[in-house]
């Protein structure tokens, strides 16, 4: 079971077909985001040419005039993120046809910035830990590591650098939960 968005998912694991799942995956995703008004051409998911790899699993669409974009890369296999992928689309959009959620929470659920891969990246570099890591828990570590130097009430505090550590690990905390 895993915590994402407020919801509880658990993941699945496939051990068959997996291109032919990732595709029915993309086609969900698809079929759930046109569902909420999102036009089938302002959906980008790409596709591993091996499902069974280790890999991101990404959708970015436009709605509203805005950016959004959800990715997930803590399962084991590429179809397998995608499916959690699909789950916390699903998830959500049902809180927005149901009214539970506004268009407003929606979009700011999953909008970011086109360079979000790359700020994410640099997090990874600025908190000091490997471009790859997705352990909540290293980055935390790492984090208060380094908080409690930088701190402006420690003697080598530094407001500038502090305010850019809580950033970075804003960033991944943002991914990652």
């Amino acid at each position: 079971m895993v915590r994402i968005k407020g919801h509880e998912i658990t993941p699945v694991i496939t051990k068959l077909a997996y291109n032919r799942k990732a595709l029915q995956f993309k086609n969900n995703i698809i079929s759930t985001l046109r569902s909420i008004g999102v036009d089938e051409y302002d959906i980008t998911i790409p596709l591993e040419s091996i499902s069974i790899k280790k890999a991101k699993a990404q959708a970015t669409w436009y709605l509203d005039g805005y950016r959004m974009h959800y990715s997930y890369n803590l399962q084991n296999k590429f179809v397998d993120n995608l499916w959690v992928v699909l789950k916390v689309i699903e998830l959500e959009s049902k809180l927005l046809i149901s009214k539970e959620h506004t268009l407003a929470e929606f979009v700011a659920s999953f909008k970011e910035d086109k360079d979000i891969d790359k700020q994410r990246i640099n997090a990874r570099e600025h908190i000091g830990v490997a471009h790859d890591e997705t352990d909540i828990e290293t980055i935390n570590q790492k984090y208060k590591e380094m908080a409690r130097t930088l701190h402006p009430d420690m003697p080598t505090g530094d407001v500038e650098k502090f305010k850019k550590l809580n950033n970075a690990h804003k960033i991944l905390k943002r991914e990652l939960s």
